[in-house]
């Protein structure tokens, strides 16, 4: 009898302990999964297109960003945004990268061999891609090439059937930077580090980059109150709201690097915090003015 006692006791304690394992193994799992959902955000960009949310990283967004400002500046289609953004993936996954093959440099992985300018210019971002355009707006008909035919006539790849691969996440893209697809793009970013861009330092970087991006000065881009840059985007296109967004969508994508916290544009606004476009709360701004909100200073 003792032994069997001892056999149930025996038994019942194991049992009990694999309740014990099979709670803890669950609780386990219950805090993986909420931890999951605290843990550190993964940064990335999406341009969306026909309810297709494209992905870059944020240094790829920021490039984005300038190659079609370059375009927007020039007052070329949307298009030659599309062409350009496509060819600068294909050649360098829109990284501006100091190798290549043989002497190829930059976003473009154009050669100073090739006459496309010394090193130092061509591992300038914004010199490497107005030389792109210069040669684009040079083939003619290039709007309603497919994207291999154009590219290829500026850029002379082995490869010229690779840029077609790229074409959809170019266009998307290109259509939210451009301003014609509204409330397109969002970024998802950590905040902004201690080291990074805040108060009037990041207000002047932000007059500087979307200058140097869109084309916009000192009678467009103005400091605001509380840590806001006010900007008139009017010069940039044609219809005031559609210039709205080409700035509204830029400063999103710049994120990373200017420590913009939050965007107004019309009657949404969008967050660092909350990554995502929404309506905004406060009155809507007039077309084609932005309101962009920095990082306070300590």
């Amino acid at each position: 009898m003792g032994s069997r006692r001892r056999s149930r006791a025996g038994g019942v304690g194991a049992v009990a302990a694999v309740l014990v394992v099979g709670l803890a193994a669950t609780a386990g799992v219950v805090w993986v999964l909420s931890g999951r959902d605290a843990g550190p955000v993964t940064p990335r960009c999406a341009a969306t297109l026909e309810g297709t949310d494209w992905y870059f990283s944020p240094v790829q967004a920021e490039n984005a960003a300038l190659v079609a400002g370059v375009a927007v500046q020039r007052g070329l289609p949307a298009r030659a945004a599309t062409i350009g953004l496509a060819t600068a993936l294909q050649e360098s996954r829109l990284v501006n990268i100091d190798y290549g093959d043989r002497d190829s440099l930059g976003l473009f992985q154009q050669r100073p061999s090739q006459g496309w300018g010394t090193p130092e210019q061509i591992m300038d971002p914004v010199y490497s891609t107005g030389a792109f355009y210069d040669g684009l707006v040079r083939v003619e008909g290039y709007e309603d090439m497919e994207i291999t035919v154009a590219a290829q006539a500026v850029q002379r790849s082995a490869f010229p059937e690779a840029y077609a691969q790229h074409e959809t996440r170019a266009r998307a893209w290109a259509s939210a930077l451009t301003g014609h697809s509204p409330a397109a793009v969002s970024c998802e970013l950590p905040p902004v580090d201690d080291d990074g861009p805040a108060g009037a330092e990041a207000q002047a970087a932000v007059a500087a980059r979307v200058g140097r991006d869109l084309g916009l000065g000192e009678g467009s881009v103005r400091p605001g109150e509380d840590g806001t840059v006010v900007v008139d985007a009017t010069p940039v296109a044609a219809e005031p709201g559609r210039a709205g967004w080409v700035v509204a969508h830029w400063a999103v994508a710049t994120a990373s690097v200017t420590g913009v916290v939050r965007v107004r544009v019309a009657d949404r606004v969008w967050t660092r915090v909350d990554a995502a476009w929404a309506a905004a709360e406060d009155e809507p701004l007039p077309e084609g003015r932005i309101v962009l909100t920095v990082a306070a200073a300590d």
